[in-house]
């Protein structure tokens, strides 16, 4: 049969089959493009998911509010901002549904602040969250009302307030044991401000990277005895005596390496991990690696807590304006390719930012992980605002002068994992018969099976998806992100 006749027939035998739905992703321009037509390729690999492998639920799959984003967003139109909030969180953009944000000042902010700016207020009698009502909240609000579904939200302090540390600074120093049961009324306070204004925080890291970021920005160090024992005699008690005893709490919030140590601390007994929900963790130890043997030794710990990734972005790179191919091409570098130790520097080679975003988020889920979330949700041409001169990469850039935004390829590899994989949904069993074709696989809470495709290849590829004992003949671009919805 000529090749031609093939595809017609395929073609018939998919619309046919009007439960099924493809969207693709790919290096060659296209950007959620509905397939309806799967050509015959040379290579063809099986895809097997199994229905009766029911792994994690998932809670969520999102970004960040910062400071920076809401502030960017302010000084858009009003046409333009409403679009940038509907392509995140309306549902026929990336339908966002788990956030984080920060306590406090983070390096996404304008500056340094707290929300206890008075020295030795143990009382806390000058607690305030306005220097959030002006970008921070409006933005948090207005995501709400454009969600169709809603969205839980993350909260991460980057450091406690400067007087509550032995260095008396925003940067680096350890809480002092005087202040334990202050910054945990601080953490309630925030909880009690936020519910005020209508925004119900569903949970909170006990505190962003604890092994600090090399002096650069605000942090505030915590060793997992330190943070264990707080969270035991003081954070968890508040919440409960504060009636937030269903805000969750995650320990650690840093790099995947540390999780070992941290989770074997964190979970050691009944009491040392009786208020501990789950585990935060970050990408940054690796441009390519996901590390499932240490996602896998943390679900083993305590196979009942989240593991949510809390944090990733591409850093240490300026935005590439209105220039899609860059974002498919091996030339991303990150805070590693300069400052790594020589003994890690073969964990951060040059990558392919497309790649590693769905790389990881394919293999987070196939390794345990319920949640993950970007960094910021928008940033400018610079990869900032930022006071510390840190610029990244955000999936969605504006320019504010000219009123204009771009979504970068990016923003499309969330929205085939954000849209689709809904919370609720139950990750399958699922393997690939070939390297450079990941994938994953839900059952969402409608009964619709999601499967999610990286082709990180040059060449397309014939998918032979096998679903129980259902079969497809599907075929997948090269360099391409494909996402398959069967009802």
């Amino acid at each position: 049969m000529m090749k031609a006749e093939t595809l017609i027939l395929m073609a018939l035998a998919l619309a046919a089959c009007s439960r099924i739905n493809v969207w693709e992703t790919s290096s060659e321009g296209g950007n959620m493009v509905r397939r309806t037509s799967f050509p015959a390729e040379e290579n063809t690999v099986r895809v097997t998911v199994d229905p009766g492998v029911r792994k994690q639920t998932i809670t969520g799959i999102g970004a960040a509010f910062t400071e920076s984003s809401a502030m960017l967003l302010s000084r858009m139109s009003p046409a333009k901002r409403q679009e940038v909030i509907d392509a995140c969180f309306g549902p026929d953009g990336a339908a966002y549904s788990l956030m984080r944000t920060h306590i406090g000042s983070c390096d996404f902010s304008r500056g340094h602040y707290c929300y206890a700016p008075v020295e030795g207020d143990q009382a806390l009698e000058h607690f305030s969250i306005d220097p959030d009502r002006e970008f921070l909240l409006p933005l948090i609000k207005d995501a709400q009302k454009a969600s169709r579904d809603g969205f839980l939200l993350l909260s991460s302090p980057w450091t406690a307030p400067w007087w509550m540390k032995d260095n008396k600074s925003w940067i680096d120093g350890w809480l002092l044991p005087q202040y334990r049961a202050t910054f945990a009324s601080y953490m309630v306070k925030y909880l009690e401000a936020y519910k005020a204004e209508g925004v119900d925080v569903w949970g909170v890291t006990v505190m962003n990277e604890p092994y600090g970021n090399g002096g650069n920005w605000e942090s505030c160090n915590f060793r997992p005895e330190d943070e264990t024992a707080f969270v035991r005699d003081y954070l968890g008690p508040a919440f409960e005596a504060a009636g937030f005893g269903e805000v969750k709490i995650l320990g650690y919030d840093q790099n995947r390496a540390g999780i070992p140590e941290w989770v074997d601390v964190m979970y050691a007994d009944e009491e040392s991990s009786r208020y501990f929900d789950g585990l935060a963790v970050h990408w940054y130890e690796s441009t390519w690696e996901w590390f499932p043997e240490l996602l896998e030794y943390a679900h083993a710990k305590a196979p009942g807590k989240h593991i949510i990734e809390t944090e990733g972005c591409v850093d240490a790179e300026v935005p590439h304006w209105k220039d899609d191919a860059w974002y498919w091409q091996k030339e991303g570098t990150d805070w590693g390719w300069d400052w790594a130790p020589e003994d890690q520097k073969y964990l951060h080679p040059k990558y392919v930012p497309v790649f590693r975003y769905a790389r990881d988020i394919i293999g987070c889920l196939n390794s345990w992980t319920d949640g993950w979330i970007d960094w910021n949700m928008v940033l400018d041409r610079q990869g900032g605002p930022n006071w510390a001169d840190n610029w990244c990469l955000a999936p969605v850039i504006v320019d504010t002068d000219a009123d204009e935004v771009y979504y970068t390829p990016l923003y499309y590899a969330m929205v085939h994992f954000s849209r689709f994989i809904r919370p609720g949904a139950v990750v399958l069993g699922t393997e690939s018969g070939e390297e450079t074709l990941m994938a994953t696989a839900v059952c969402n809470p409608d009964g619709s099976t999601a499967v999610v495709l990286l082709n990180a290849a040059d060449t397309p590829s014939g998918v032979d998806l096998r679903i129980g004992s259902r079969s497809y003949s599907l075929s997948i671009s090269s360099k391409a992100i494909q996402t398959i919805v069967i009802k």
